[in-house]
């Protein structure tokens, strides 16, 4: 049974509706936190998530919003009073290397991946409670070398820089900032690649673990960063993903 370590406290998941975004909202209900498990379109999916979360004792609704819209994300934080912990979890990636990128390509990964993260936190600032936690999800891309991955690369590069500096200015309130970068984990992103056994045996070899990550390993990352075992943990970037390209 997890320890109740988050009872009263409330969490934003974004892009809570799935994958990895679903199992934190998951691990962070069970671990005590109310959830408001934000989406962008897929409404039925998070209202499953949330329906999981409450039939197993545990408080969420969902929450709807474009993160790529400021007034949506201005609509968004009009619906929340307090909160203790934000997630910013919602991201795309374009598998596409530097010649074939298209403007439009990029526009898209980094008003998802950069612009919606960096005002959403700026819509919720006031919001969060002293002694909050905000996580950011970054990738094990940010510090390796992915050509195919170019732009997705790059933005989840600027997350890192996003976490590092936000710590460093919310210091004062104890608000603890980290990014958590995942490598190779089991969900809809890398779903292709499965049926490419090639492909996966180079992923595989290349973890020290020598296994996909599952969303509950990086779940259960945030959630000790949320918990009060991570208090003393800011503007870290910290590699869950079993040891990749060591």
């Amino acid at each position: 049974m997890t320890e109740r370590i988050l009872d009263g406290k409330i969490a934003l998941v974004t892009g809570g509706s799935g994958g990895i975004g679903q199992a934190i909202a998951t691990h962070l209900a069970e671990a005590g936190a109310e959830i408001l498990v934000h989406y962008a379109k897929n409404e039925a999916a998070a209202q499953k998530t949330a329906l999981k979360i409450t039939n197993s004792g545990g408080r969420a609704r969902a929450v709807q919003a474009d993160l790529r819209d400021k007034a949506a994300i201005g609509g968004l934080a009009a619906q929340i009073d307090k909160l203790d912990i934000l997630v910013n979890n919602a991201g795309i990636a374009d598998g596409s290397d530097l010649a074939s990128t298209t403007e439009a390509a990029y526009d898209n990964v980094f008003d998802t991946n950069v612009k919606a993260t960096f005002f959403l936190t700026q819509a919720l600032l006031a919001k969060i409670n002293d002694g909050g936690a905000i996580v950011n999800i970054s990738s094990t891309v940010s510090i390796a070398a992915y050509p195919d991955l170019i732009v997705y690369s790059m933005s989840k590069t600027a997350i890192n820089g996003f976490t590092r500096s936000l710590a460093a200015g919310l210091g004062s309130r104890k608000i603890t900032v980290n990014a958590v970068l995942p490598g190779a984990t089991d969900t809809d992103f890398i779903a292709s690649v499965k049926d490419y056994p090639s492909a996966m045996e180079g992923i595989i070899s290349a973890t020290a673990l020598s296994r996909l990550g599952t969303p509950d390993d990086i779940a259960r990352v945030v959630t000790f960063l949320a918990s009060p075992a991570g208090a003393w943990i800011t503007g870290q970037l910290i590699q869950a993903n079993g040891g990749m390209h060591l």
